[in-house]
């Protein structure tokens, strides 16, 4: 169903072609003025423009109804109609870009195949363009920033079931990065160019949340006033993203567990259902079994979503990615006083590894956004940093003990690069990885730090039993000899 803005002289016309489109469920703006209509174009900015070429028998105004629709962003197809046609109106109506061409007198059925061709083709057009816009984005694993062992089963995850057709839940705290996970999924699978289609399900009140998900029929409630798609038809073919699941009332966990079951929707106020060929993705950042138990989650509903489980860690959780979060965030700023690349002193990067991050990511970025914001130079200082994560400066002992005791204590002018030259590796304990957060390291030398640090950690486990920690680590018993030798870091 389409805007659609007609505009002729002749009111008995106008009337009569404005009721049929009326009929096919179109909103019509129907006009018999050329210059209202010129007026009219920008405010209701219509996908289809049906105008007559000739007023006052001069051609002035169908030609700038024309010429302006097709200036509209997105710009509207047009059809012209004139009682007065020759090959020469028509080629000139064309030249200028419309669509199509009918003349006076017309049969019914020959306008509305004109009209069903030309919405088809804006409905092409709009098609093609999404999809070049999303060809020029890269939702890839390398957008999501980590290292750390629970980022890496979440990518080994990601991998083993994107192509799938099997609904996913992905659970974890806010700002983890629920959302980028659902694109990676989306973006890596055969559904990739298809639309993704995300909402938030605690953004919207009940009433409006049923329609934006199901879509609605023309009447069905106050304000209807036209048929409206749902999101389930409008990602038909792709994926939709239900973020915050768990805040669906429960009238619309029983139509959306209809939905995961039958695959098809009914709008509010109709009678039928519509198939739809759609990928589930949710996200919840709370306990969906304690809602269970309180009653205000379906039980049934939760075994639908929770196919395939994906948990995210908490940044708390993984605080060796923290410097390669932070050289992220800065990746490409430039102080615009000394257009210098941002550095970090190393006792600023202490207090980010320490801090124990209740926003996750989300609030790591904002850091480092204000943080570049406020820095007076091209040297970002503890004092620069949200005052909850500098305060760690006067009481670092007591912010997170584990983890203050084994980072040097050095001068603020020594700086932390963000990136450093490759210089020989000192990977050994757990204790010399977690210094390593606070020395200046290439990228390739601190992961090895890490991995080494983890494979003495697992081996001090298993009590130097070499075949139950490779069991451990899934890898052959050849690899971790390999590794456990440092054959790997001489490549």
């Amino acid at each position: 169903m389409a805007k659609v803005l007609l505009v002729d002289d002749d009111l008995t016309m106008v009337q009569m072609v404005a009721e049929l489109l009326r009929q096919e469920g179109h909103e019509v703006f129907p006009f018999t003025n050329g210059n209202a209509a010129l007026s009219a174009l920008t405010e209701h900015s219509p996908e289809l423009v049906i105008t007559d070429l000739y007023f006052d028998k001069t051609r002035a105004h169908g030609l700038e109804i024309l010429e302006k629709a097709r200036e509209l962003n997105p710009p509207a197809v047009v059809i012209v109609i004139t009682g007065f046609g020759t090959i020469e109106t028509a080629v000139d109506a064309m030249k200028k870009g419309s669509f199509d061409y009918l003349e006076k007198p017309f049969k019914v059925d020959a306008l509305k195949l004109c009209v069903q061709r030309a919405l088809s083709y804006t409905a092409a057009i709009t098609e093609s363009a999404y999809l070049r816009k999303q060809l020029r984005k890269t939702y890839q694993f390398g957008q999501i920033i980590g290292a750390a062992p629970g980022m890496r089963e979440v990518f080994r995850m990601i991998e083993r079931v994107a192509d799938t057709d099997s609904t996913i839940l992905i659970l974890g705290e806010s700002g983890t990065g629920k959302e980028l996970v659902a694109r990676a999924l989306h973006f890596n699978s055969r559904r990739q160019l298809a639309p993704f289609v995300p909402i938030n399900c605690s953004a919207l009140p009940e009433n409006l949340l049923e329609s934006e998900l199901f879509g609605h029929r023309r009447g069905a409630f106050t304000g209807a006033i036209n048929d409206k798609k749902g999101l389930f038809q409008e990602a038909d073919g792709g994926t939709i993203f239900l973020d915050e699941v768990g805040t669906m009332p429960p009238l619309l966990q029983s139509r959306l567990l209809r939905v995961l079951q039958e695959r098809e929707v009914r709008r509010v106020g109709d009678n039928t259902s519509v198939s739809v060929n759609v990928r589930v993705v949710a996200a919840t950042n709370e306990s969906l079994e304690k809602r269970i138990k309180e009653g205000t989650f379906r039980e049934d509903l939760y075994y639908r979503l929770n196919v395939i489980p994906i948990q995210l860690p908490s940044l708390r959780e993984r605080r060796e990615d923290i410097p390669l979060l932070v050289a992220h965030f800065l990746k490409g700023k430039t102080n615009p006083r000394s257009g210098k690349a941002f550095q970090l002193t190393r006792q600023t990067m202490d207090l980010l590894s320490v801090h124990n991050w209740p926003g996750n990511v989300r609030e790591l970025e904002n850091a480092i956004e204000r943080a570049a914001t406020l820095c007076e130079s091209d040297i970002i200082q503890a004092s620069d940093l949200p005052p909850n994560v500098a305060a760690g400066a006067k009481n670092s002992d007591s912010a997170d003990a584990g983890i203050a005791a084994t980072l040097p204590s050095v001068p603020e002018t020594a700086l932390y690069p963000l990136h450093a030259t490759d210089r020989p590796s000192t990977a050994g304990s757990p204790e010399s990885a977690q210094i390593s957060l606070a020395q200046t390291v290439s990228l390739k030398n601190y992961l090895r730090e890490q991995e080494q640090a983890y494979l003495n950690k697992v081996m001090q486990q298993c009590e130097g039993d070499k075949e139950k920690a490779a069991l451990i680590l899934g890898v052959s018993l050849a690899t971790l000899y390999r590794k456990l030798s440092g054959e790997d870091a001489k490549e």
